[in-house]
């Protein structure tokens, strides 16, 4: 989508951080954007400051983690501006905790925001795209660690973003859609605060568990000192003008992602070769 310009997106978790940076860097160029967010207060003040710009934008406030909230979401953006181009599946919380520290009510939420509502906003948004003709673009907000795992449900989430918009670039690609991922290191975020968006239905089942511990510590302080969003959001308008697979804000963890591929590679070096059995072993079939 070489020209943005005149084009209509739609930003999930885009009244902060990426989303909002995203939202931003669209807005610049031309594009259209409905901004949806869980927070309400933040979303009226993110909308404000873009229309400062002249920019033609619109917000809609949506608990993404509900289907039926994202639909409605997107019967507004069409009633506003008719035509959806770009999907940005962007919104986010840094839960699930990691192995002996699971509960039900954190991986519903983890699961609900980071990747089905990538699911529902790709089977919802996807037919309005194809429909008018003109091309488009899915970019979904995975992380580094949907690459290089550390074993916690967020990362459980990340991959499953990574591996849904693998899996759907060949399919999309015919009809006109481009799909991306972007995969973040650290950025200046709000996503250490994720509890601040914890639903109701879920509220006394999560707020209830800590959390602790250097690895926390160490993520927060990293995120303090993060990328600027807005760069991210530059990187990722850049790479729906180009079609991008895969967007990297940093080059930090490529030689962790390169030791995460030996180490695939070694796996097949092990039975390299080796004559796989089909079907009955000759013992199985004389039994």
């Amino acid at each position: 989508m070489k020209d943005l310009a005149g084009k209509t997106a739609f930003v999930t978790g885009a009244a902060s951080g990426i989303g909002l940076g995203i939202a931003t860097a669209l807005a610049q160029a031309g594009v259209k954007v409905m901004l949806c967010d869980i927070e309400e207060q933040a979303l009226a003040k993110a909308v404000a400051d873009l229309k400062l710009t002249n920019a033609d934008i619109d917000g809609v406030r949506a608990d993404v983690s509900l289907k039926a909230e994202l639909q409605a979401a997107a019967d507004a953006t069409v009633a506003r501006y008719g035509k959806v181009h770009i999907l940005i599946n962007n919104a986010g919380v840094g839960a699930g905790g990691s192995y002996g520290q699971w509960t039900d009510a954190s991986w519903n939420w983890v699961l609900g925001v980071n990747l089905m509502s990538v699911i529902w906003g790709i089977e919802i948004f996807g037919p309005l795209i194809e429909a008018h003709g003109e091309g488009g673009q899915i970019v979904s907000t995975a992380s580094i660690a949907g690459l290089i795992s550390g074993g916690s449900g967020y990362d459980v989430t990340k991959y499953g973003v990574v591996a849904l918009s693998e899996g759907l670039r060949g399919t999309l690609a015919p009809r006109g859609i481009g799909v991306s991922v972007l995969c973040p290191g650290f950025v200046r975020t709000q996503i250490t605060n994720s509890r601040r968006n914890v639903p109701q239905r879920l509220a006394s089942a999560i707020t209830g568990v800590p959390i602790a511990g250097p690895r926390v510590e160490l993520v927060k302080e990293r995120v303090s000192k993060g990328i600027d969003p807005l760069y991210v959001g530059e990187l990722v308008r850049e790479a729906i003008e180009n079609d991008w697979p895969y967007i990297f804000t940093d080059t930090e963890f490529e030689p962790a992602i390169d030791g995460r591929f030996a180490a695939i590679k070694q796996g097949f070096d092990r039975i390299r070769g080796r004559q796989p059995r089909h079907g009955a072993t000759a013992a199985l079939a004389d039994g």
